[in-house]
């Protein structure tokens, strides 16, 4: 994962964008937009994470705080 990537995804895109290309991948048909990874794996990755800062931003925290608590998130998930 890559936070610069979640960053400009969720910068870039809405919510709605953002879940139609996660179920284009689950569905393992190609994008509409760039979404940088090494595989379809780490695509999906960086679309949850974009989804859920965008969400947490609606609820709101700025772009940054929702950036470092998603990070904190996924620290302590892998702790």
């Amino acid at each position: 994962m890559k936070l610069t990537v979640v960053k400009k995804l969720a910068q870039e895109h809405s919510i709605e964008t953002l879940k139609a290309q996660e179920q284009k991948l689950l569905n393992a048909e190609p994008l509409n937009i760039e979404v940088l990874g090494e595989d379809e794996g780490e695509q999906l990755t960086h679309i949850l994470g974009a989804i859920w800062v965008l969400e947490a931003m609606q609820k709101g925290m700025t772009l940054n705080e929702a950036l470092r608590a998603f990070t904190e998130k996924v620290r302590n998930s892998i702790q």
